[in-house]
């Protein structure tokens, strides 16, 4: 099959070179790129506990001098992972959405008194802060990365990409979705993606997408995506 994938490179090459060795063509199109933000001078001895709702949260936090063993809950699997290889050692992993990782921090955080940080990207598709914040927690939110949209593509990819369109597409995130609509739009390939197969994390990003006619549309979590494959 040929897969495209939308991720940024780096976050994205091993599976690359995964669905490669088992025989399947492969694009790349990436349709973010992610920039950190200096969020300041933080004294993380004050909170007892960190909520992380991406890996990139995670990647872009300065970990110098903060308490590896501090409470850290994630929003699902590929957020843990990123945290604990970078030395959290008493992580909590959510099942991939906010959703559930807001009952997981109510049903296991022992006291609201003690103070949580919410570390997260500029733009975040629930309010979890506030929503805890409304529960009596008290809870600080910090902003370490953006996301910017991909404007220009390499030709040469566009009309190749034209010739084969692909059977399978990734969407990891609504900023993701917001920018392949407005890829497919600029480009004027609405009409060409009906025998593809798209492939989205949750309802609020495949939505975005709803107006493009699909074959299916699937929703998954991330590590799911070699087992999706075999649901076409």
């Amino acid at each position: 099959m040929h897969i495209l994938l939308t991720r940024p490179l780096e976050d994205c090459s091993k599976m690359i070179l995964k669905f490669q060795s088992l025989g399947h063509k492969v694009s790349h199109l990436p349709l973010i790129r992610i920039e950190k933000i200096d969020y300041g001078l933080i004294n993380f001895s004050e909170y007892s506990g960190i909520i992380f709702t991406s890996a990139n949260a995670v990647k872009f936090l300065n970990i110098e001098k903060l308490d590896k063993k501090i409470k850290c809950f994630c929003v699902g699997n590929v957020t843990e992972k990123k945290a604990r290889s970078i030395g959290f050692q008493n992580t909590i992993s959510a099942e991939g959405n906010v959703a559930n990782l807001k009952e997981l921090i109510l049903q296991s955080y022992e006291t609201k008194n003690k103070e949580l940080i919410y570390v997260s990207g500029e733009k975040i598709s629930v309010d979890l802060d506030q929503q805890l914040a409304s529960e009596g927690f008290n809870i600080k939110r910090i902003i370490n990365y953006r996301v910017n949209h991909n404007q220009k593509f390499d030709e040469k990819f566009l009309t190749e990409l034209k010739l084969n369109i692909p059977e399978i597409v990734y969407i990891y995130s609504q900023n993701s979705a917001v920018s392949f609509l407005n890829f497919i739009k600029i480009y004027q390939t609405e009409n060409l993606w009906m025998n593809t197969n798209l492939m989205c994390i949750g309802e609020k990003t495949s939505s975005i997408l709803n107006e493009i006619k699909w074959k299916k549309i699937f929703l998954f979590n991330p590590g799911e995506e070699e087992f999706l494959l075999y649901k076409i």
